[in-house]
């Protein structure tokens, strides 16, 4: 019963790290600094962020407690202070658990007692990769040894925090497209923000393939790639692949067909925003689920050994 709850555990605290870090970014580059349609604002902002960085502070703790279980033996070995200081002193899991919640009980204190401004975004986006770049340390990325290893740590981190990026872009937009009364400001600031994360999804992707070539060089080689979809880890890699291309289409729909609809009917087409709204929300919608069903294919991969282990 365990496994699967560390699973889930793991699931719920990328998904945490990677809105409090995209999402922060997403206020800053995307949304305007003062008036309609800045984080300011709008009422939704600060209260996404406390709930990723309370998400991650609860499920980092029950995640060590969950791992240390597991090795143990049972949920009342693992509660035992010797149990969890072994795990504390001995395991990469340990520091990096106190790393995250460190982090993100920062990021909840900062919140809670700053006004909402671009420094409180800042502090929260740092706090966000420091969150992410930790999951590195107990991940695959850190079983390499040598100059090798220092390679793919790097890829790694870099896969993690780009995934954040658009992951937290994604809950934002979500968030920003909800139906509400007609705005020719707020549409104005939908697209505005559109335009903004087309230039950033670009690099992004470009970051994500090459990273996540140098993962699967070490994680999978290119000698085993023909029996990929014999053993499971493969195949929920292969799936994971097949999830991303989906991802990549819908973007490129966002960004090539609907987003130029939107700022057709702002500049006065004749056609009311609402159909390029909705247009946008349901593509957003069905993006960010696939982007929850990859980061749960990766919560779930990351229990499994990888095939160059095999």
């Amino acid at each position: 019963m365990l496994e699967p709850a560390v699973i889930i555990l793991r699931l719920l605290q990328f998904a945490g790290a990677m809105v409090l870090f995209g999402s922060s970014l997403f206020l800053l580059y995307a949304l305007p600094g003062t008036g309609v349609g800045s984080a300011r604002q709008l009422s939704w902002p600060r209260r996404l962020l406390a709930l990723a960085a309370g998400g991650v502070l609860i499920t980092s703790v029950l995640g060590l407690l969950a791992h240390t279980s597991i090795l143990a033996g049972s949920v009342a070995e693992g509660l035992k202070v010797e149990s969890l200081s072994a795990v504390m002193t001995t395991m990469s899991m340990g520091p990096s658990t106190a790393v995250r919640a460190s982090a993100s009980a920062l990021a909840l204190l900062l919140l809670a007692v700053r006004r909402p401004d671009g420094a409180t975004w800042w502090a929260c986006a740092g706090a966000g990769a420091v969150i992410s770049a930790s999951f590195a340390w107990m991940g695959h990325g850190a079983a390499t040894d040598g100059t090798a290893g220092l390679l793919h740590l790097a890829a790694d981190v870099l896969h993690t925090l780009a995934a954040g990026v658009w992951i937290g872009a994604l809950v934002a937009f979500f968030l920003l497209l909800r139906p509400r009364a007609p705005s020719p400001d707020m549409d104005a600031v939908v697209h505005k923000a559109l335009h903004g994360f087309s230039g950033v999804g670009a690099a992004l992707v470009a970051v994500l393939v090459a990273s996540g070539l140098v993962n699967s060089w070490f994680l999978v080689g290119p000698g085993r790639i023909a029996g990929l979809w014999t053993i499971p880890y493969g195949q929920l890699l292969s799936l994971k692949l097949v999830l991303f291309a989906g991802m990549l289409g819908l973007a490129a729909a966002n960004r090539f067909r609907l987003t130029p609809a939107l700022g057709a009917t702002l500049a006065g087409d004749g056609r009311s925003s609402g159909e390029a709204l909705a247009a946008l929300r349901r593509s957003v919608v069905v993006e960010t689920a696939l982007a929850f069903l990859v980061l749960s294919l990766v919560a779930w991969l990351g229990t499994l050994a990888p095939v160059s282990a095999q």
